[in-house]
């Protein structure tokens, strides 16, 4: 049974340019999870491309010094190779640029773990940053969801807004299929606590996808399926 491909959305309804195009190529397959993918609209052009199974090394060029600093951590902690070159709407505000990354990057992850055959499909990690410590919980489960308790207590890092730490994640989410539940144990530093944010959901992920020797090849679900 092939499985339903993933459609771009967006919270803020068809751009002015239609619905947002999108073309992808992937090759879900263990030894071969990655994907490349391209999503246009209105508000921002991006290219994403992935491996799940890399060294960690990030290119990330949104045209947010920030919001690129925690790419570079998301992939270098979860083992992931990423590629991610934005062209957005910046002079408006940031909201577009960070929400379709998630949405993209999710994406392009769905496209990438492929079937979720032989995968450890749970993942979590507890990981502090100086006073920081966030703990993320994931199940790479087809099923979208996101548990969100972090609080900031300044409006920005940099240039990046604090609320769309949250947004960018819950977009990741729902177009990655997956369950996250993000939970901020201590912290008061706005740079610390995106930081630990970003480091504990790699390190889950990274867990929720590494190959299960004793599954392989085989879907971890009663349900057979994901």
């Amino acid at each position: 049974m092939r499985r339903p491909q993933p459609q771009a959305s967006h919270s803020h309804g068809p751009s002015p340019k239609g619905r947002a195009k999108r073309s992808a190529e992937n090759h879900g397959q263990p030894g071969g999870r990655t994907a490349k993918l391209t999503r246009k609209t209105g508000e921002t052009g991006i290219f994403v491309q992935i491996d799940l199974d890399g060294a960690g090394q990030v290119r990330a060029d949104t045209g947010i010094g920030f919001f690129d600093h925690m790419l570079a951590a998301l992939g270098r902690h979860g083992g992931l190779d990423l590629s991610i070159v934005v062209s957005g709407d910046l002079h408006v505000d940031d909201h577009h640029t960070i929400e379709d990354v998630g949405i993209a990057l999710g994406e392009a992850f769905y496209e990438a773990i492929g079937d979720k055959a032989g995968i450890e499909r749970f993942g979590s990690a507890l990981v502090p940053l100086d006073e920081a410590l966030c703990e993320t919980v994931i199940d790479v489960s087809g099923r979208p969801f996101i548990a969100w308790n972090v609080r900031f207590e300044r409006e920005y890092v940099g240039r990046m807004s604090t609320e769309m730490v949250e947004e960018f994640f819950r977009a990741f989410v729902m177009s990655a299929r997956v369950t996250a539940h993000i939970n901020l144990k201590a912290g008061h530093n706005g740079h610390h606590i995106a930081e630990a944010v970003f480091k504990s959901f790699a390190r889950a992920l990274r867990m929720a996808v590494a190959p299960d020797p004793r599954q392989d090849g085989v879907v971890p679900s009663t349900k057979g399926v994901l």
